[in-house]
């Protein structure tokens, strides 16, 4: 099997971190496994794939049309070369002229579910690539049922030819000892202060600017007010500094950018309560990785979130009223905090890497035995 990790940023965020998890977990099952990266990636894959075959592009793929143009004739030919059985794009685009089955994972439905979230370029190359896929690719691997279902109703997918596999956590996310806090709190310069943490990529659909506006009800008639620290890379949600411009200064909002790996754990299993108000996810994984550092987590309802959280996290809506509402109550109930936090764990501890591998397995299996078979 030919995993393509070519897409992967060098900062991993949430698809970056499914690949790296990924080829490690099929590695740990025993899959007959090649994997191919950019260059700089060779040495990261070789540790966590060391019985697989690492193939560095022979290209510079930093770029994506370069990457793009690469899909469609190097990787044909490198798949070939490795003698594989099957190709896995796991980011929406795939090669079109492999002479093997290709399997590609579809990430979400939000570009058709929320296309005002998702305008432009941007958005029209993804919808047109998960037409695409949906039509071309032996199977596509998606990481939620809810997705499954979105992908479905919206753009008529057939769903006995979608794999529904659940992303894991990695081992990396657990409560975190006093030390990894304390290394978070010298990082952002917290003092003493207690926090409220986002995790994820500042776009539109994270709902971010009215996490900001319930933040500001929240905290301006406390005597202490938590600190509001958004984690993740800048995106392009314009409507951010407008809601920051009304914190007043008691208050205090933190960007903090790519936050380093190794703080992650402190920066949610440290905080108060872990705030995810997102607007749609095809999964969701700030929210297990919160989860599984025993974090209270304050999410929506909305796609796949609650087949993430269960029971085990609190809701709300996706308005900054209903947001202050329950974050209010939260911050207000350590005991409830307490609870939320050992149910947490107890259920990201069912997500794990190895079953993902597993239903990914069987997703390559499906779509070599269908070619075959025609």
């Amino acid at each position: 099997m030919l995993l393509d990790a070519t897409a992967v940023p060098a900062e991993r965020g949430g698809v970056g971190r499914y690949v790296d998890q990924l080829a490690a977990a099929l590695d740990g099952e025993g899959a007959d496994l090649a994997v191919v990266c950019q260059d700089r990636d060779t040495e990261v894959f070789a540790a966590l794939a060391p019985h697989a075959e690492v193939v560095p592009a022979a290209a510079d793929l930093t770029r994506r049309p370069a990457r793009l143009a690469w899909e469609q004739t190097g990787l044909p030919r490198l798949a070939r070369r490795v003698r594989a059985d099957v190709i896995h794009s796991p980011h929406y685009t795939m090669p079109l002229a492999a002479d093997v089955p290709v399997v590609v994972t579809l990430h979400d439905a939000t570009f058709f579910s929320d296309r005002h979230l998702h305008g432009g370029v941007k958005g029209r190359f993804f919808r047109s690539w998960t037409r695409l896929s949906l039509r071309r690719a032996a199977v596509c691997v998606v990481p939620s049922a809810a997705t499954a279902d979105e992908l479905t109703r919206l753009v008529g997918a057939h769903r006995d030819r979608l794999v529904v596999a659940h992303h894991g956590v990695d081992a990396h996310f657990r409560p975190p000892e006093p030390d990894r806090i304390d290394a978070v709190r010298r990082h952002l310069d917290l003092g003493d202060r207690s926090w409220i943490a986002f995790l994820g990529t500042l776009e539109p659909r994270k709902n971010v600017p009215a996490l900001i506006r319930a933040y500001l009800r929240v905290g301006r008639d406390r005597p202490d007010p938590p600190a509001l620290v958004l984690a993740g890379a800048p995106g392009w949600d314009r409507s951010i500094e407008p809601a920051l411009a009304a914190v007043p200064p008691e208050l205090r909002v933190i960007r903090t950018g790519h936050l380093p790996f190794d703080l992650l754990p402190g920066l949610l299993g440290g905080a108060e309560v872990v705030a995810y108000p997102s607007l749609g996810e095809g999964f969701g994984l700030p929210v297990l990785e919160a989860m599984a550092c025993g974090a209270a987590v304050l999410t929506t309802r909305t796609l796949s979130l609650p087949e993430v959280g269960g029971d085990a996290v609190a809701y709300c809506g996706t308005g900054a009223g209903d947001i202050a509402a329950v974050l209010g109550e939260l911050l207000d109930q350590p005991d409830r905090r307490a609870a939320l936090s050992a149910a947490a764990q107890e259920r990201a501890a069912g997500f794990t890497w190895p079953a993902s591998a597993r239903a990914h397995l069987d997703a390559y299996r499906r779509a070599v035995t269908e070619a075959v078979g025609r």
